[in-house]
């Protein structure tokens, strides 16, 4: 009996270190990471079974896929339970950030043809009513967006979730939305769509900027009058669905 409560003793003692380790691992390659920057923003790291739940506040898009990344690499990791959020540009209520998504979906010429509903205290509310086989759902809690609904591609995919994005209240984008097929995704659609999305961004001349992607790494080349021109682009890239990282070689033309 005793011997049985030792070696009991003893597996959850090393199942205890296995933990700090990877917790450990995880936590030095964050601090090693300066995009991530942990003394600005702490990240709360937790391990059990397999998976690791990261929580807290990080400064953007970047710096919230770099922490998931790197929380997943350690070989012990099966699961990541992400509760990262992205600290606001402006703060804003529930209500406001869901009218600003349904605006922006509503207004996207590619979605003319799409429906919107909102959920409102639970219930599904219209928007906009045009095909029922092509709609989004749009739902946001404590800032969180999270967008459901049936689309034709993985392009119109990124894009409601880009859009989502940009609205200054937004702390985090689930996209939940459906595809009609699985197309099997490719570096160029993914060019494409990116594109797409520094056309539409003010701040950024899409027309002095080359893109190009391999396996979900995105570099960006050409010119951008200022840091902040820059910034805004590669921003841009990172809330594209599907970007794993962005290599940033945009030169500035002035100061």
């Amino acid at each position: 009996m005793r011997t049985a409560v030792s070696g009991l003793s003893y597996e959850r003692g090393i199942i205890m270190i296995r933990e700090d380790e990877v917790i450990g691992t995880i936590r030095a390659a964050l601090e090693r990471e300066p995009r991530v920057n942990l003394h600005n923003h702490p990240i709360e790291l937790s391990y059990a079974d397999g998976v690791v739940t990261i929580s807290g506040e990080v400064g953007g898009i970047a710096a919230k896929k770099i922490a998931l990344e790197i929380a997943a690499k350690p070989s012990p990791v099966s699961g990541i339970v992400d509760r990262l959020r992205v600290e606001p540009s402006e703060p804003m209520e529930d209500g406001a950030i869901r009218d600003h998504v349904c605006n922006a979906l509503t207004s996207e010429p590619a979605f003319r043809s799409y429906s919107v509903r909102a959920l409102v205290k639970q219930a599904l509310e219209p928007v906009r009513s045009v095909q029922e086989d092509r709609c989004f759902e749009v739902e946001v809690n404590d800032g969180v967006v999270v967008l459901n609904g049936v689309v034709e591609s993985i392009s119109h995919k990124r894009l409601a979730g880009v859009l989502a994005w940009w609205v200054p209240g937004s702390r985090d984008v689930v996209n939940g939305i459906d595809l009609f097929s699985n197309a099997e995704e490719q570096d160029e659609e993914l060019v494409d769509l990116i594109r797409i999305v520094l056309e539409k961004d003010p701040l950024v001349n899409a027309s002095q900027i080359s893109v190009h992607s391999r396996d979900g790494v995105v570099t960006l080349e050409g010119t951008v009058p200022t840091p902040n021109n820059k910034r805004a682009a590669e921003s841009d890239v990172w809330y594209v669905l599907g970007v794993n990282d962005v290599v940033n070689k945009l030169v500035l033309t002035g100061l």
